[in-house]
């Protein structure tokens, strides 16, 4: 357990899906854990998403930070680093503007925040169809999270996925999260460590496009010397699934090749990162 004083500021990405965004504010209003601010990294959304944003800022009990850059094509590093700089917390989760948190996710990420580790989270995928169906009062109530009331909305059976929403005691949870086969890795959807190193690292590595980004970042924190807990079925968010317009064969490769010498050579730090923006 961390002591005080533990802020987090919880950093996500969006970009020009203001439905999704909603939800995912909406899920952050009706969290157990309440030292937080929220930090939206955004890659150039249009006037829809801004409009959203200043509307929620008047709504929600929790500070927003947004921090927007022009559309220049794909570019979520260069957005992270400017709001892991804007961010007031010591601690960071980083997720996405699709990822719909459940009340206890911030509690279990403060929970378990230790120093020279950080923490590797699970998502709950729904179909594209489901994503639709989901209304903001299935956020407040929580009904999201209840694997019957998902079957209902058409979602289909996955067991060992499903068992994210429907494990009711912690042993069980602890156990699985031991026993899984997924790495522990830096996972951009649901991750969380100490700002003071991934400021270490430069931050992400700007060089980069879609693909594997965020598991870079976690590679350079394991060079640095921090390691992963597994919270894969402990600290949980629903991911509404869209489409992906933005992945391309040649980004994949040159993410690969980067990765590939992050880990060959032991790289901590990149020079195109936070200090970029500094």
């Amino acid at each position: 357990m961390v002591q005080p004083p533990f802020f987090i500021s919880v950093i996500i990405t969006t970009y020009n899906q203001p439905a999704w965004l909603e939800r995912v504010l909406v899920g952050y209003n009706h969290q157990n854990f309440k030292d937080f601010e929220v930090v939206i990294a955004d890659d150039g959304s249009s006037d829809e998403t801004i409009k959203l944003i200043e509307r929620y800022k008047k709504i929600v009990s929790y500070p927003i930070q947004h921090i927007w850059h022009t559309d220049e094509g794909f570019r979520k590093c260069t957005i992270l680093n400017k709001a892991i700089i804007a961010s007031k917390g010591n601690y960071l989760l980083l997720t996405d503007g699709d990822c719909i948190p459940r009340a206890d996710f911030l509690e279990v990420h403060a929970k378990y925040a230790e120093k020279g580790y950080f923490l590797s989270g699970g998502m709950y995928r729904t179909t594209l169809d489901v994503a639709h169906k989901i209304q903001l009062e299935d956020i407040s109530t929580q009904r999201c999270f209840d694997i019957d009331y998902m079957r209902s909305l058409g979602q289909p059976r996955r067991f060992f996925k499903d068992l994210k929403l429907s494990l009711k005691y912690p042993k069980l949870k602890n156990f699985l999260n031991s026993i899984t086969p997924a790495n522990a890795s830096w996972n951009g959807h649901n991750s969380s460590g100490w700002k003071e190193d991934i400021v270490k690292i430069n931050g992400f590595n700007e060089k980069m496009k879609y693909g594997g980004l965020d598991r870079e970042l976690g590679e350079r924190l394991f060079n640095l010397g921090i390691k992963s807990k597994q919270i894969r079925y402990s600290a949980i968010c629903v991911h509404l699934e869209h489409k992906r317009g933005y992945v391309t064969a040649e980004n994949w490769k040159n993410n690969y090749a980067i990765r590939k010498k992050t880990r060959r050579e032991k790289l901590q730090w990149i020079e195109e990162g936070i200090s970029t923006h500094l």
